[in-house]
């Protein structure tokens, strides 16, 4: 149900999707969602998200593990157009229709900004082994993060992944510079 949940909310949004969409996209009994989630749907929202999150952040993680951050950009980057291209740009990030629902319940949103803290402090944390200093690393993973996460809506908007592909190529310069620019941890 929770797979399925973050595909529909990738799709549809959050408030677009309801217990019956989860349980006919998972083929799961009617009455397994109110058995796992007794909170209703807020928390299988903070689930959804808790478990989107951590998917994409373990995309990223996977990314970062060469301690290249130019590389992990433009990896993530690719990671995410051929999510859009594979979908024909109908699905975006899960996280992002959490984040930016019109009615959250509690926790909701919590959860997106938690997912996106944990993706920023992933990347700050390479950049900073790289010789960068701690809050020009928490900006430019914040830039990075923002960059991508807007530049898929817009591949959204407009059917392209050349939106996405743009912001990359300026992502990995900034970063490089900044990587180039720095001195190498003592």
């Amino acid at each position: 149900m929770i797979r399925s949940g973050a595909q529909l909310f990738r799709e549809r949004g959050v408030s677009g999707t309801s217990f019956a969409d989860v349980l006919e996209h998972s083929g799961a009994p009617r009455g397994s969602v109110y058995h796992h989630f007794p909170g209703g749907k807020d928390e299988f929202a903070i689930e959804v998200t808790r478990y989107a999150g951590g998917l994409i952040g373990g995309a990223l993680r996977g990314a970062l593990e060469g301690d290249d951050p130019v590389a992990a950009v433009r990896s993530f980057a690719d990671m995410w157009i051929g999510v859009l291209e594979s979908g024909e740009y109908a699905a975006g990030c899960p996280v992002v229709a959490v984040a930016v629902d019109a009615a959250p319940g509690p926790g909701t949103r919590a959860a997106a900004g938690d997912a996106f803290a944990a993706w920023e402090s992933d990347l700050a944390v390479v950049l900073v082994r790289r010789g960068v200093g701690e809050d020009r690393a928490r900006s430019l993973a914040t830039l990075v993060l923002s960059g991508i996460e807007g530049a898929i809506v817009l591949c959204r908007a407009q059917g392209s992944a050349e939106p996405l592909r743009r912001v990359a190529g300026e992502l990995a310069t900034v970063v490089g510079a900044a990587v180039a620019g720095s001195r190498p941890p003592a």
